[in-house]
């Protein structure tokens, strides 16, 4: 029993020594501690970096190139058209001769239209296409969406207009194809309202006048807020939908007026 207790007597000494022991492994655990804490915000900031460069290089590569491949896309389609004709000439293809060929062609055929009297031969050609059943509504359709396009002005195609669509209260752009009457005489206009962010498909509105509020902003400017989905906003439209709404606040003041009035009226 003495042998033992002599053996398990600790010594001042000994006691500091483990005290430092543990004091030095605390400390190294500390240190281990903030070495990972560094290391891991050094990687989420790194991570972080990479990821703005690489969406940076995304908005900034993506477009650039899907406009290449589309101008690619068109000028091979139309450079298509009329190699076979010149391979059977000259024996083999010769890429962008077909393209030049085509586009100088447009070219003559508008200056003979405008400067010659081309119109005569045209008006021939689409009397003898308007006699196809089937090529009548097509071709005349085709040239309505053209002509629409090359003198907005003139026809009053592509305004700009805002409307409550898909239901009341909520607001959306839209661009009026054309305007007509019916048989009381209304005004009504018919309203395309794309889909964001793909303007090529959407929905066709008969609308009347008084349902459409008709804005000054340009259409290109329209066409960017819709292909980027809202991201890049126009004052415009908020200045017209609040003007709007001020409008819309002192009519309904205004007969809340009359309407008292005429009860008050009434009373006496």
């Amino acid at each position: 029993m003495r042998h033992f207790a002599c053996r398990s007597r600790i010594t001042p000494g000994q006691d500091r020594i483990e005290a430092d022991g543990t004091t030095k492994r605390v400390v190294a655990s500390l240190k281990r501690t903030r070495q990972k804490a560094r290391h891991k915000a050094f990687w989420a900031w790194v991570g972080k970096r990479l990821r703005d460069y690489l969406v940076a290089g995304i908005l900034v590569v993506v477009p650039i190139g899907a406009t290449i491949l589309i101008l690619k896309w068109l000028f091979e389609w139309v450079d298509s058209i009329l190699q076979p004709i010149i391979r059977t000439f000259v024996g083999r293809p010769i890429y962008g001769l077909g393209f030049g060929i085509t586009v100088l062609g447009i070219l003559i055929a508008g200056l003979m239209v405008t400067q010659f009297g081309g119109k005569r031969v045209v008006q021939i050609l689409e009397s003898l296409l308007g006699r196809v059943p089937v090529v009548r509504p097509m071709y005349y359709g085709i040239k309505q969406i053209l002509e629409s396009f090359a003198a907005p002005r003139e026809t009053g195609f592509m305004q700009v207009v805002l409307v409550e669509f898909p239901r009341k209260g909520i607001r959306t752009l839209g661009f009026i194809t054309n305007e007509e009457f019916d048989a009381s005489g209304q005004k009504l206009l018919n309203i395309f309202i794309p889909t964001a962010p793909n303007p090529t498909s959407g929905f066709l509105e008969i609308m009347r006048e008084e349902e459409v509020l008709r804005t000054d902003i340009p259409v290109d400017d329209a066409l960017k807020m819709i292909v980027s989905a809202g991201r890049i906003s126009l004052k415009k439209v908020n200045a017209r939908i609040s003007n709007n709404h001020d409008d819309v606040v002192i009519g309904r003041e205004e007969e809340e007026e009359e309407i008292a009035q005429r009860h008050g009226g009434s009373q006496l």
